[in-house]
């Protein structure tokens, strides 16, 4: 990956900064509008959360969320809980550049562990994991209340 395609990623901190990463963020997360984003992204970032975005000519093409923590299965980690890239740019190695930032972000924070969930419905993501050397671990279980 070219050190210049890495250093174009950004953790986005101002409002600004994360109101510009909605359009691209709402392709994955169908459910969140563009009037509750902003807050939302700060209040799971009081909680630890973080948004890295990478930008094509000014305007974002990819958005990943994710937090940093501790546990007893898994030590120090990085969870990925949103990633995604601009439908318009798919395929253009944006998605490899953010994956690559990521790893690097994670072994910088001494994390001893790498993670994220894809729903059994995304069959391009999967391929995209697995051709980053990401294996299948474990199944998630989930209960609506």
């Amino acid at each position: 990956m070219n050190p210049q395609t890495l250093s174009m990623i950004k953790l986005a901190t101002s409002t600004a900064e994360i109101e510009q990463c909605y359009p691209v963020m709402a392709q994955l997360r169908i459910n969140i509008k563009a009037d509750q984003f902003v807050s939302q992204v700060q209040s799971q970032m009081t909680r630890g959360y973080h948004l890295a975005y990478i930008c094509q000519q000014d305007k974002v093409a990819g958005v990943a969320g994710f937090k940093l923590d501790t546990s007893l299965s898994w030590g120090k980690y990085l969870y990925v809980a949103d990633l995604v890239v601009d439908e318009k740019v798919r395929s253009q190695k944006y998605g490899s550049a953010l994956f690559t930032w990521l790893i690097a972000y994670a072994k910088e924070n001494k994390c001893q562990q790498f993670h994220l969930d894809s729903g059994v419905q995304r069959f391009t993501a999967h391929r995209f994991y697995l051709n980053q050397k990401m294996y299948i671990s474990s199944h998630h279980f989930s209960l609506i209340l």
